[in-house]
């Protein structure tokens, strides 16, 4: 017999059928016991005789169930549920497996249960009916993504993990070589240069929903890996190409799966960095006109940012990266006017967070090769850490540009969530560790030798950077 969902069951009435889930809840009333079997649909009740295999379930035991579809009496349906009509009376109940004691109830609201231990369990803390919803609308968005970009001439394409080393901000994630000791690939902050080196290949419009590792420190709406929809595209006349698609396309995604959400403005707006920060005193201003309606989505641009910016240690750096185009006439203005210089830049803002930002390219290797020097770079340097996309420059490269909206965040926001831990399937903690895992973990010396490194203990590294 071919099992069904329980969210077919109402087409079923008078039919015997099959059903398998975990047991949400049970209740004993002596010779008769009421099971509300759960699977990834919904909750059914089933009615069974109680035996010896019955009473050793325990909740969140998996079992499979046959029996017949009824009609429940008019007094005895439940509004409140959509399966609150009918019950199954069993015929037979196999136990698939039977669940030890849990550490939380799993159908207690989540505020009551401590993160890490959630974290810890998180394969019982996905079983809540909001975190299945949270995934399965993840999915439906990114699903959605993927068949607007296709429909719209975008080839999907995937670019390495592993890859090399180079400057562009936040710290890398660093793999050891196995086969050439002492040397290492990096972990991919994003795949900046892979999809500009796809718009020299002549792709022209290229995407990827594309996992990214930074090394730095988490908070609720970032991670150390996160996940982003990837945009690059050749031949564009200006930023308002790739805004005026990133708009068309949410726009569409609200309508079609948020339909009870409202868009607060029909054209997004554009807003200068110079304006976000003065009228907003922030560069993702949360243009809201009701901060308390959780179903109000206030999209906007931010652009004209500055191409360059002090650290605290005085150091100059790109505000975006360093591929983003410089809004200049002529190459000698990187020298001698760069703090004033605007950049091609542009972020994609909701609710008073960042959700994506893109830019303009740099397609000449002079300009992009000065900006390089600019931030400080030897031409040494810029060779071994740039020089195989300055010279695949040299054999013809069309403008471009591109966009990358944060999946995380975006679901975080559209889910009204308070972080992007609550829609990610198995999330980091704060300080970088997966408790489900307990990863990070040691390894064998044997893997530490082969790979040609070792490992130093606190006090030998502290005593190092003395």
């Amino acid at each position: 017999m071919k099992r069904i969902y329980t969210q077919e069951i109402n087409k079923h009435i008078g039919e015997q059928v099959k059903l398998c889930g975990w047991v949400a809840t049970k209740r004993d009333h002596g010779k008769i016991v009421f099971i509300d079997l759960r699977d990834k649909k919904g909750i059914v009740q089933v009615v069974t005789e109680d035996n010896r295999d019955i009473r050793k379930i325990k909740t969140e035991s998996v079992i499979e169930v046959i029996g017949r579809v009824k009609e429940r009496p008019p007094h005895l349906k439940n509004n409140t549920s959509s399966t609150g009509s009918v019950e199954v009376e069993a015929v037979s109940v196999n136990v698939l497996s039977i669940a030890d004691d849990l550490p939380f109830a799993i159908e207690k609201d989540k505020n009551d249960v401590a993160e890490e231990i959630r974290l810890k369990y998180r394969y019982l803390d996905l079983r809540r009916t909001k975190m299945r919803n949270n995934l399965h609308n993840r999915a439906k968005i990114i699903q959605f993504l993927r068949e607007y970009l296709c429909k719209e001439g975008f080839t999907e394409v995937e670019t390495p993990y592993l890859s090399k080393s180079t400057p562009e901000g936040a710290r890398d994630y660093l793999v050891p070589s196995r086969l050439q000791n002492g040397y290492f690939y990096a972990l991919p902050q994003s795949p900046q240069q892979y999809k500009q080196l796809l718009m020299v290949a002549g792709l022209e419009r290229y995407f990827q929903v594309v996992r990214c590792f930074r090394d730095e420190d988490t908070r609720g709406d970032r991670q150390a890996e996160f996940t982003q929809l990837d945009i690059e595209m050749s031949f564009i006349e200006n930023e308002e190409d790739i805004l005026e698609l990133v708009e068309d396309m949410f726009t569409k995604l609200i309508e079609k799966i948020f339909p009870e959400k409202h868009v607060t403005f029909k054209k997004w707006p554009r807003i200068s960095y110079g304006e976000a920060i003065n009228k907003y005193g922030s560069d993702k201003p949360d243009l809201r006109k009701n901060k308390q309606d959780p179903n109000e989505l206030a999209f906007a641009f931010v652009v004209d940012f500055p191409m360059f910016e002090k650290t605290e240690t005085g150091k100059l750096t790109a505000v975006h990266h360093p591929f983003t185009a410089p809004k200049i006439t002529d190459i000698s203005e990187l020298k001698n006017n760069t703090t004033q210089i605007k950049a091609k830049q542009f972020d994609f803002v909701l609710n008073g967070y960042e959700v994506g930002g893109g830019s303009i390219r740099t397609h000449d290797p002079a300009i992009l090769t000065a900006v390089f020097e600019v931030l400080g770079h030897t031409k040494e340097d810029i060779k071994r850490q740039f020089g195989h996309l300055l010279q695949a420059f040299r054999y013809g490269v069309p403008p471009h540009g591109g966009i990358a909206p944060g999946i995380d965040r975006i679901v975080m926001l559209l889910q009204n969530e308070p972080n992007i831990r609550e829609v990610i399937a198995f999330p980091k903690t704060g300080d970088g560790r997966d408790l489900t895992m307990d990863a990070p973990n040691t390894v064998s010396k044997v893997q530490l030798d082969e790979l040609g490194i070792r490992s130093i203990d606190k006090k030998e590294k502290k005593d190092r950077i003395k």
